[in-house]
């Protein structure tokens, strides 16, 4: 009796298991942090998918800019060298190699 009762309930579990989806989708919010990224692509991009699949992200759906190698510009005027964004960057989450919702901004 135990045998068949895990057995359904290991059948169960991976049916669960693929059903679920391999990435958490980020949540969008306004864009709240000034960075300096290496570059901006469509979130359908393959770079972006790429990279959000490294941090278990599924940008599946979404169509918002994304900053590639983002970090943040803490002094007004820094010389960015590269693209200078307003973006919704979770630094503590993804470490820089991902921003949502970067809007251009001009210093």
């Amino acid at each position: 009796m135990f045998s068949k009762l895990s057995v359904a309930v290991a059948s169960v579990l991976v049916t669960l298991a693929a059903a679920t989806p391999t990435g958490i989708i980020p949540p969008i919010t306004l864009p709240d942090s000034l960075q300096c990224c290496a570059s901006v692509v469509s979130s359908t991009n393959i770079a972006a998918s790429a990279v959000a699949a490294l941090l278990g992200l599924d940008l599946t759906g979404l169509d918002v800019p994304v900053g590639l190698s983002c970090s943040p510009i803490t002094v007004v005027g820094n010389n960015c060298g590269s693209t200078t964004v307003n973006c919704d960057a979770p630094d503590s989450l993804w470490g820089g190699l991902l921003a949502l919702n970067c809007l251009p901004v001009t210093l």
